[in-house]
């Protein structure tokens, strides 16, 4: 199982890069994440979650089939949106309602770099954008008002301690 990063570690807050090599090395470290993120008992996690800046992540919600996407793009959103309580393996024990599009359309390569498009509604959709997020260095407290995101920091740092 990688190591996974949390709340103030630097490589969480930087920009992933494009993953160029497709080889036996990247599909291996690909079911790394597969089982770190079950092994957390996460529903996604992303290649800077465990310290390398790699635009990929994992999803496996429990009524959805593993995923891989890779140099993912969000192509359109939906003009609807919906507030639901999100949780990270690098903020362990932190809930916060966050407010994101209830639907998606994604643009990726699997670990064999062969390209997909990917319309995704509701929980798997929300799943994806939480990490999509993770390749642009951006938190899912970052995406709360400035004073829940300060009560939220708060929070996390009391569950730290304990």
């Amino acid at each position: 199982m990688l190591e996974i990063l949390k709340l103030g570690n630097e490589t969480l807050t930087q920009k992933s890069l494009p993953v160029t090599v497709f080889d036996d090395a990247f599909a291996a470290f690909v079911q790394e994440l597969y089982t770190t993120m079950k092994e957390g008992k996460g529903v996604g996690l992303a290649a800077s979650q465990v310290g390398r800046l790699e635009r990929v992540f994992v999803t496996g919600a429990e009524d959805d089939r593993l995923r891989v996407f890779v140099n993912p793009e969000i192509v359109s959103t939906s003009p609807e949106e919906v507030l639901i309580e999100e949780g990270c393996l690098s903020l362990p024990g932190l809930y916060c309602k966050v407010r994101r599009p209830e639907k998606i359309k994604i643009q990726a390569y699997n670990e064999k770099g062969r390209p997909f498009t990917l319309e995704a509604s509701d929980f798997l959709a929300r799943i994806i954008q939480h990490e999509y997020d993770h390749l642009n260095g951006v938190l899912f407290i970052d995406r709360l008002p400035p004073l829940r995101r300060e009560r939220a920091l708060l929070e996390y740092r009391k569950l730290s301690r304990q």
